[in-house]
């Protein structure tokens, strides 16, 4: 009875893995626009403010505009 147990524990610890299948996705290429053009206007989504000119909307970060989705 005692073999089984251990027989049974053992393949419970090699049947199941700890590792995850990680998925990376490919990086996308972002748009950055270092200023804003003199004709940019500025509106609050939700609270967050947001840049927008060319029928395109904008967020603002360090390294200039980044072109966003909303």
């Amino acid at each position: 009875m005692r073999p089984f147990f251990i027989a049974l524990i053992a393949l419970c610890f090699v049947a199941t893995s700890c590792a995850r299948r990680v998925v990376v996705s490919p990086k996308k290429q972002v748009t950055v626009v270092k200023t804003a053009p003199r004709n940019h206007q500025v509106v609050v989504v939700r609270g967050q403010r947001y840049y927008t000119w060319n029928g395109n909307h904008y967020k603002k970060t360090r390294q200039g505009y980044v072109l966003v989705r909303i």
